[in-house]
């Protein structure tokens, strides 16, 4: 590489303490020295909100341009306090005119909505994406218990993450759960509550609160099935069947009503239709073949 010893062990230094960190991290990294007044001033701000965003996946770093002169060479670094953002071994943002805290806080919140930013030691995306899987196969399979307990796992590994918290307050949902599931979406932070994946959450956990009583379920139904052409009848049975878990029944009350009267109360059953395959999910092989159907009543 043309370089001599020296370069190369300020490179392997900058590799274990900036670039290998930033391939998961956020790394601020502070180009200083011991006789710059503006620096000292610098470092209590970048020192104090990088402590803060530690959980977040955000790490300080720290470079004397007078002991790693190639270092700040490569930069191009002429004046200082510089400081970067780097994240995958390349710098993404100049930080160096954020000098409060808010200022600061304000450019690494808005890199952080756009990186793929992970906290130390939390398990990359892609280690997480089988046991996600497993836990929406279980989920397909309508084994609620199972797939609490696939999420509630993966929690443990990487908390705070929406698409698992999702799973897990399905998964209790779908095991008839719901003072769980409710305690769970309840305790969420505003910033994970707003995530779309806690939607289909959100509204399995409305759906299914229409859960009845086995009496009353049997009562629904044969009110349905004795007045076939009382919307409000079949609209009451297929709600009561998808809280109780009895999905195939209330998607076929439902294309009934479609295929009877599509347009009654503003098109109320292909909305409850459509509200089902949200929390189902529209990747689910039941809904993909549910929503053929309505297609077909729909459409011919």
């Amino acid at each position: 590489m043309g370089l001599n010893l020296d370069e190369q062990k300020a490179v392997d230094r900058f590799r274990k303490t900036v670039a290998e960190p930033s391939m998961t991290q956020l790394v601020v990294l502070d180009f200083w020295a011991e006789w710059c007044g503006p620096c000292k001033a610098l470092t209590p701000v970048l020192e104090k909100v990088t402590a803060e965003y530690a959980d977040k996946g955000v790490l300080l770093a720290k470079v004397n341009v007078d002991e790693e002169q190639f270092i700040a060479s490569q930069f191009q670094v002429r004046s200082i306090p510089t400081v970067y953002a780097i994240f995958q071994g390349q710098p993404v943002a100049d930080l160096t005119n954020a000098r409060t805290e808010s200022q600061l806080k304000q450019m690494l919140d808005q890199l952080l909505e756009k990186l793929p930013v992970q906290p130390e030691g939390a398990a990359p995306q892609q280690d997480i994406a089988p046991l996600i899987a497993m836990g929406e196969e279980a989920l397909a399979a309508n084994d609620g218990e199972r797939a609490a307990s696939i999420f509630m796992q993966i929690l443990e590994m990487v908390p705070d993450n929406a698409e698992v918290l999702s799973g897990l307050i399905r998964g209790l949902v779908v095991a008839g759960r719901l003072e769980e599931a409710g305690q769970v979406l309840g305790g969420l932070t505003p910033e994970v509550a707003a995530d779309p994946h806690l939607e289909r959450a959100r509204t399995a956990l409305e759906l299914a609160k229409d859960k009845p009583e086995d009496s009353e379920l049997a009562t629904l139904k044969a009110a349905a099935a004795s007045r076939p052409e009382d919307m409000e009848a079949q609209l009451a049975y297929a709600n009561a069947a998808f809280a109780a878990g009895e999905r195939d029944a209330a998607a076929g009350a439902l294309l009934a009503m479609v295929a009877a009267d599509r347009e009654w109360n503003e098109g109320a059953a292909r909305a409850k239709l459509l509200q089902i395959f949200e929390a189902v999910g529209l990747e689910d092989p039941w809904v993909s073949a549910t929503r053929r159907k309505l297609s077909t009543v729909l459409f011919g």
